[in-house]
């Protein structure tokens, strides 16, 4: 008892020493399906150096217990109790004078659950306490949230700490709002195509019978401008609802046949809009819509916003396509945002003119100017779908498409598009050319200073703006940064005084993998490890992928910073590893996973595999420094284009390998 009470007495003096309550453990909550309607909820602590924290198993007499308690069982039942997943170490504890198991630096526990419903939410209080010599922190309820969907992807829900993990709000708005802007502008060039602008004085016509009813006609008008968003965002929900899970987004940028199949659209529409033949829904369609119109009545609203969608798809068919498929690779409300932006903007012209009539005479007539139109969304969509082409090549590690071979078509395709608009090149269905006007001129300028920037990136120029759109610098066959970076070194005071990182064995996988221009490193988990012992430096896992934009974004505008630079090729033993490679292991190679327990055969699943084991997330890209156990030293890095935030993280990440 009189142990007890000292105890006490120094959780009370622990907690009165400042006004501010000091908590050593950080919580991050999550879950990993396991099976059907199977889940598994992660709770896991990380705790401060010279911390520690008790176990579940105290003996009576001894302090609190780590416990967790659930709510919202409607929704789902636990499968037993809560276990601990890490080993407790046991102690002697001088205070209740007998051995009690004790986490330090990290722990995980785990409640196994069944779902009854396919998306719920799983509340709850993680109690617990932590000490150390000196002292301890009062016991503490932290509550959580795990917000769970029918996926497979082990997720990283919540975090008691100071931030998020993975990707920052902020960030994640940013791109949202970004994604929004490009798809309202998509929708006000869908209105410019041959196949939509001339329906404008239609349905002006249309909204006109009757105008002795003002109010009625106002109201037509704005079930037709709904109807037409409605109709675009349902596209966008149905995408949603399908890619919401990691592996579908995964399968559809960077499987062979999705990517084929969408190249081969886009060069088909392409040459449907240079004039070689017209794309158009079978008849049935826009008549079946139309007749509805004919009968009037505010549905009729709604079928004339049917039949504009329909007619109009042979124009926005490829614009809503490049959209979709973008859209698709990102985060689950892209799509429906992106066709809210898209149907907004495409609506919004409509709209105003069947509010407005009168305005109809000052908007251009028909002509030549939308055929022009439609041929440089073709030659958009041609150099577009190249994309697809080189997402195949790299996956497969097929080594047909470079670099240099990529920028050479592009090159030629925007070329010819500015002799286009020159009136250099004619198609068979094109006006005379009279006279350039001044936006026409604005557009040629435009047109040929893009050729003028992507010249130099044949001969290895990074061309930062284009990265994400670009096959790896890597593969260019005159590189000329990278021999200039091979043959010298980065003129800087050293951080240490270690000497750059150097290969201690021929990396697995050289054969089909690149470093970036002027670094050295590993292609595997286990080899890059124990180069990594060998030099007595710590480890930059590098989860990346082929398909992945955000990756070669941060390669050509963060990695080639000269202070990031010089600190990955001085300070750090790095692994690359690809999560969406698709070249298979041979059989003695072949993991059984412990997320899904399925057989992993390529070195993409087991890499994916790896991330969602070790760090709860399949997010790409995502840097994290461990030490040579392959433990993280500090918070992993997703996305961050802020260069002194990226040099900060990593100097943080060798001062702890350091301190150990």
């Amino acid at each position: 008892m009189r142990k007890f009470i000292f105890y006490i007495f120094l959780i009370l003096f622990g907690s009165s020493a400042s006004a501010q309550v000091y908590d050593p453990v950080k919580w991050d909550f999550g879950y990993v399906k396991t099976g059907e309607k199977q889940y598994e909820l992660i709770f896991t602590a990380s705790i401060e150096e010279h911390w520690h924290m008790y176990s579940m198993d105290i003996p009576d007499g001894g302090p609190i217990p780590t416990s967790f308690s659930l709510d919202s069982l409607s929704a789902f039942k636990p499968d037993g109790k809560a276990y601990e997943l890490t080993t407790a170490v046991e102690v002697l504890d001088e205070a209740f004078g007998f051995k009690i198991k004790t986490f330090s630096k990290t722990a995980e526990f785990r409640q196994k659950i069944t779902a009854m419903e396919s998306s719920f939410t799983v509340k709850g209080i993680v109690n617990y306490m932590a000490c150390n010599n000196a002292t301890c922190s009062p016991p503490k309820d932290v509550e959580f949230e795990i917000n769970i969907k029918d996926e497979s992807a082990n997720q990283t829900i919540a975090s008691s700490g100071d931030g998020e993990s993975g990707q920052s709000g902020p960030v994640s708005d940013r791109r949202l709002l970004r994604f929004f802007l490009i798809s309202l502008l998509a929708g006000f060039a869908g209105v410019l195509t041959p196949c939509v602008f001339p329906m404008i004085p239609m349905t002006v016509a249309f909204f006109s019978q009757g105008s002795d009813n003002r109010r009625k006609s106002v109201i037509k008008a704005l079930i037709f401008g709904v109807s037409i968003v409605l109709i675009y965002s349902s596209l966008g929900i149905i995408v949603s609802l399908t890619s919401a899970g990691a592996g579908f987004a995964n399968t559809l940028s960077t499987h062979w046949l999705p990517n084929v199949i969408f190249f081969a659209l886009f060069v088909i529409f392409a040459t449907s809009f240079f004039g070689a033949f017209e794309i158009v829904l079978p008849n049935k369609w826009a008549t079946g819509a139309d007749s509805r119109v004919d009968k009037g009545g505010m549905m009729a609203s709604f079928f004339m916003g049917l039949t504009t969608v329909i007619v109009s798809f042979s124009c926005t068919g490829p614009i809503i396509g490049a959209l979709l498929v973008e859209a698709a690779s990102g985060d689950v409300l892209r799509p429906t945002l992106g066709m809210i932006g898209f149907g907004l903007a495409f609506a919004l012209p409509f709209t105003i003119f069947a509010l407005f009539p009168s305005i109809m005479s000052k908007v251009p007539k028909s002509g030549g100017w939308l055929n022009s139109i439609k041929v440089v969304l073709g030659f958009i969509m041609l150099a577009f779908s190249m994309k697809f082409l080189m997402t195949i090549d790299s996956v497969y590690s097929l080594g047909l498409l470079s670099r240099d071979l990529f920028l050479a078509i592009w090159i030629v395709l925007f070329s010819l598009l500015g002799f286009y608009l020159a009136g250099k090149i004619k198609f068979s269905h094109d006006s005379d050319l009279q006279n350039i006007g001044t936006f026409r001129l604005f557009l040629i300028i435009i047109v040929f200073s893009f050729v003028v920037y992507l010249i130099p990136g044949l001969f290895g120029a990074p061309l930062k703006g284009l990265s994400s759109f670009l096959p790896s610098q890597s593969t260019s066959e005159l590189n000329l940064p990278g021999i200039i970076s091979a043959n010298t070194s980065v003129h800087s005071a050293p951080l240490t005084n270690k000497p750059a990182s150097k290969l201690c064995s021929e990396p697995r996988h050289g054969d089909i993998f690149d470093m970036p221009p002027g670094l050295e490193g590993y292609f595997d988990f286990k080899q890059g490890l124990e180069c990594a012992r060998e030099q007595g430096k710590p480890v930059l896992i590098d989860f990346k992928g082929h398909a992945c934009a955000n990756c070669k974004l941060m390669e050509a505008r963060v990695w080639s910073d000269p202070e990031i630079l010089r600190r990955l090729r001085e300070n750090f033993v790095i692994i690359a590893l690809y999560a969406d490679d698709r070249t298979q292991l041979p059989e003695s190679e072949w993991i059984t996973s412990a997320v899904d327990g399925k057989i992993k055969k390529s070195i993409g699943k087991q890499n994916e595999d790896l991330e969602i084991t070790k760090f709860k997330t399949n997010a790409l890209p995502l840097y994290v420094i461990t030490d040579h156990e392959g433990n993280p030293l500090n918070k992993p890095m997703p996305t961050n284009l802020n260069i002194e935030e990226y040099k900060a993280w990593l100097d943080e990440g060798v001062a702890k390998f350091n301190e150990k």
